[in-house]
């Protein structure tokens, strides 16, 4: 991971905590955890560093529910 993924990824990681009112670290582990973090945010940093906040953090949440992170 270079330090724009790094940079993206707490940038993503901060704004879902926020989203769903919970710490970052929370957050960091369900994403580490689920796999999300290194099958999903950080391969897709090319595609999704395109998007607006909104967007990520809804689409992040919205996997979160799909893989049952989430309900």
């Amino acid at each position: 991971m270079n330090f724009e993924q790094l940079n993206f990824t707490m940038f993503c990681v901060g704004n879902v905590a926020d989203a769903l009112k919970m710490s970052a670290g929370n957050v960091y582990r369900l994403l580490r955890d689920s796999g999300i973090l290194m099958e999903y945010i950080v391969p897709g940093y090319d595609v999704l560093h395109t998007f607006g906040k909104d967007y990520l953090v809804e689409d992040i949440v919205s996997y979160m529910k799909e893989k049952g992170v989430l309900q």
